[in-house]
């Protein structure tokens, strides 16, 4: 008898049960709790939480190049190749159609000269060809004796820093002044990154940010091509503050203002220059992805 009581009672509470959780989830429209959304859940509130409360800060700065505008000049070695090159190319080489007319026109001179030339038998134009063949000759020539080609080397200009023209030969670097700890150093353009923006238009607006520069740059990647790292000093730090991650990226110079000055707060420098306003630590990490062209 107890046993049937048991079963009766099982058999009317369980379709109870199950009419309500039915119209519990169809009146409010919420979906049953899963395992993996609430590990989602914990830990996308882990990262917002671990972002808060990271003791660094984060820092995107632009590595702005101008490459170089003319060739480098060429080593001894290089030199004596080239006209070794020169040299068998042109004794493998064909005859151009001047030098083919050259030629032509040298035979006609020579038959001229002889005894039994006939005159009728040569083309009407053949004169006239004679003469425009070498009066082009005589142009050509008084034209290279009067050309002069652009200097290699401006002294005047290669002096001064400000300006993205000197040494055409040279990839060039920017460096802009800016304050650190209470401290003016020369650093690639760099701020402070914002909530949300990425790294990469934070590297474009430190770059925007540049007091009447005017650069326009082609950025090569939304990736960094380095990155480096370093404390604040000790007075500085705190519990939520104890330094200063800084991450890198390339870009290209397409286009610039005009030089401003001396006294502009930017410098545009050859890598072997860089030792010489870049401190050692940070020299270092820059070295790493810095080539010259």
């Amino acid at each position: 008898m107890a046993a049937s009581c048991r079963r009766l009672a099982s058999r009317s509470v369980l379709p109870f049960l199950s009419c309500l959780s039915r119209s519990a989830v169809g009146n409010t429209g919420c979906r049953p709790f899963s395992s993996s959304s609430v590990c989602r859940a914990t830990l996308q509130t882990k990262d917002v939480t671990e972002r808060a409360s990271s003791p660094w800060t984060l820092m995107a700065a632009v590595c702005l190049q101008r490459l170089p505008v003319i060739s480098a000049d060429c080593t001894p070695i290089e030199q004596e190749f080239g006209e070794m090159i020169k040299e068998i190319e042109l004794e493998n080489s064909l005859l151009s159609d001047h030098e083919l007319r050259l030629l032509d026109d040298a035979e006609r001179m020579r038959r001229k000269q002889t005894d039994d030339y006939d005159s009728d038998k040569e083309d009407e134009r053949g004169e006239q060809d004679i003469v425009l063949t070498q009066d082009l000759e005589d142009t050509w020539e008084q034209k290279m004796k009067h050309f002069q080609s652009a200097p290699r080397v401006r002294a005047e200009v290669d002096k001064e820093l400000t300006s993205p023209e000197r040494c055409l030969a040279d990839s060039l670097t920017l460096l802009a002044e800016q304050q650190i700890s209470g401290e003016k150093l020369w650093l690639m353009p760099q701020t402070e990154w914002q909530e949300g923006e990425t790294l990469r238009q934070t590297a474009e607006r430190a770059l925007a940010s540049l007091p009447a520069a005017g650069f326009k740059a082609t950025f090569l990647s939304n990736a960094p091509c380095g990155v480096y790292k370093y404390k604040l000093p000790q007075a500085l730090r705190t519990e939520s503050l104890v330094g200063v991650k800084v991450f890198f990226f390339k870009a290209i110079l397409s286009k610039s203002s005009p030089p401003t000055g001396q006294n502009a707060p930017f410098l545009w420098v050859k890598k072997s220059e860089l030792q010489s306003y870049l401190k050692p630590a940070y020299l270092k990490k820059v070295d790493r992805f810095l080539f010259e062209q």
